[in-house]
């Protein structure tokens, strides 16, 4: 399973993308919400972890951009920001994000929820 990480920053990349990788999922790296947009479309990955404080394209646009576009729509996106508050998670709903969590990131919570959309 191919999963599309989208962070701007070097340190949580790197963290989670070891970590993902070694529960058996091929990460694919994106550091821009524009970059990420794009191999959306050339990788067609089977989930996207969304940060939403990105350079370029930030998140909420970009998720917006791919649940607008038929090529992309159906691929899961879990927003991903250290924005805590409920009005945030709803944001994140409202930009069509599938699912939402908190950073730092609870990888236990993460992981469950990753596996419950590539079930």
């Amino acid at each position: 399973m191919k999963i599309l990480y989208v962070e701007d920053n070097e340190m949580n990349r790197d963290m989670l993308s070891r970590r993902l990788s070694r529960r058996g999922y091929e990460v694919l790296l994106a550091f821009d919400g524009q970059a990420g947009l794009d191999m959306m479309k050339s990788e067609k990955p089977d989930l996207v972890l969304m940060d939403m404080g990105l350079p370029v394209v930030d998140g909420w646009d970009a998720t917006t951009q791919a649940k607008a576009d038929p090529e992309i729509s159906s691929i899961p996106i879990i927003a991903l920001t250290a924005h805590a508050l409920e009005s945030d998670k709803q944001k994140a709903l409202d930009c069509g994000a599938d699912d939402f969590d908190t950073k730092p990131v609870d990888f236990k919570r993460l992981l469950s929820k990753i596996d419950s959309f590539l079930a």
